[in-house]
This record gives C-alpha cells, structure tokens and sequence, in this order.
C-alpha cells in the first residue's frame, strides 16, 4: 500500500501505485495517477489529467497539472503525462495541454527540471532533457533528446529545439534550433555546435569534422540556404547527424529557423 503522510489530501478517485510516497502537505487530484516509486516529497499538488511516470521523484512546491496560463482554454479535459525517472525540483510548473494543441503535455523519461523552470501547454519533451534554474517554455514548444536549456532561458511558442541543442543561459529564443546547435544571446543567434555536448556522448570523432564542415557551409554567404543544404546532402551522403540536421530544417515550422549572426558561422 503506498505510503501518504497523514497530513496529504489524497482523492479517492486517484490512483496510486503500492510503492508510491505522497508527502506532508502534498495535495493530489480525481483524475491522477501516480506510478510506481513515485515520490511526492512535501506540499506537491497534482491536479488535472495527470499521470507521473515509474521512479519519478517531485520536489516541494511543485504544481503539475493545474490549467494552463492561456486564455483560451475551456476546461477541456486535457493531460498532462510525465515519463519516467524524472527528476522535478521546487517550484516546477507544468501545464496541461489544450483543445488547439492536441490536448496533451508530455514530457520524456529521465529528464531533470531543476528550480523554478515552467513547461507551458501542449509542450513535447523528449528524453533526458535538462532545463535548468528558471527555464521557460512558451505554449507548443519542442523540445528533443539531450538538449539543454541554460539558466533563465526563455523559448518563445511553437519554438522546435533539436537534440543534442544548448540554449545558453539568459538567451531568449525566437526561432528553432537545429540539432547539435548552440545558441545564445538576448534575441538568440546561433553560435557554433555543442561540441562539448557532442563529445560527451561519445559521438564518433570523424563524424564530429563532418559536422564542423557541414555547418561552415550550411551558413556560408554564398548561395541560398536551399542550394546549400543541397549541396551539404550531395557532399555528407549517409552522415547521420548531417542528415539529422537536414531533415530539421526542411520540417516545415512556423518560426523559422536561428541563424548565425556577426560571423558565427564556423
């Protein structure tokens, strides 16, 4: 039977996994499920559709699942799914979906929300993503593998952010990022790839010089960004990551797409 401090107020029409542990203070709804090992530390309160993933551990002051900050919703009976293995520390916000996005918010497996960071309505993250201190989603935003949000960052709605992408802290994005990407800056400009990111996960070094060479010319001043995607898939032919990248941006996107500026394009 799970384990739920006397002072939790836990809705019978909830359902909870034996092995869960709702905290002191925490508050869970009708329409949420916990699974197993899921811990609830203190004054957590999950409402909504809500279902929490096997292992994920919920930091106090956390809100998940309550109505989204948008003034178009009408109480649909939207959700909220949370992956497993995650970690959501104090102060986390994240919001169910909406009848004009699907009506579901999910977020991966083993992700880390670290304090303060928001995940708006109809958001879809992907496994291990890191958002850290104060990170902020707008509505619709996607989020992919292993990419990393910096401190303070702000992602502006419908905004895609590729995998293995580094967001610096503080940077306010307004356009997608590509994969393997690293952006920065007040309005954000692309600045290079996550070469550090990329040589964590152990990507093959031959293919890390591919990529190099793949950016200088996707961004180069010559030609148009169509010619010279052309040409990079010409000349990178069965290169994972490139063909990675060049399927990204030829995705059709209602926020175009971050661009290198003053010469960042090497």
């Amino acid at each position: 039977m799970a384990t739920i401090h006397p002072t939790a107020i836990v809705d019978a029409g909830s359902r909870i996994a034996d092995d869960a542990i709702i905290g002191p203070y925490s508050v869970v709804g009708a329409d949420v499920t916990l699974g197993p090992g899921v811990e609830l530390m203190s004054h957590v309160v999950v409402g909504g559709h809500t279902t929490i993933g096997r292992g994920t551990k919920v930091f106090p002051f956390a809100s998940l699942g309550l109505i989204p900050q948008d003034l178009k919703y009408r109480s649909e009976p939207s959700r909220l799914v949370i992956g497993e293995g995650n970690t959501i520390r104090e102060h986390v916000t994240m919001s169910p979906g909406t009848s004009g996005g699907g009506m579901v918010t999910e977020v991966g497996n083993h992700c880390l929300f670290m304090v303060g960071v928001h995940v708006a309505h109809d958001c879809r993250i992907a496994d291990r993503v890191i958002m850290v201190n104060n990170a902020t989603l707008g509505g619709h935003v996607t989020v992919d593998e292993h990419a990393i949000l910096g401190g303070l960052s702000a992602v502006h709605q419908f905004v895609r952010i590729g995998r293995y992408a580094m967001v610096g802290g503080m940077s306010g994005v307004e356009q997608d990022v590509i994969p393997f990407g690293t952006v920065t800056g007040d309005r954000a400009s692309l600045r290079g790839l996550n070469l550090v990111g990329l040589d964590r996960h152990g990507f093959d070094k031959d293919d890390i010089n591919k990529l190099r060479r793949a950016y200088r010319l996707l961004f180069a001043d010559e030609g148009t960004l169509w010619e010279r995607m052309t040409d990079v898939e010409d000349e990178f032919e069965g290169c994972q990551p490139i063909d990675l990248i060049l399927r990204f941006m030829r995705t059709k996107s209602s926020r175009g797409l971050c661009q290198p500026r003053d010469g960042h394009a090497s």
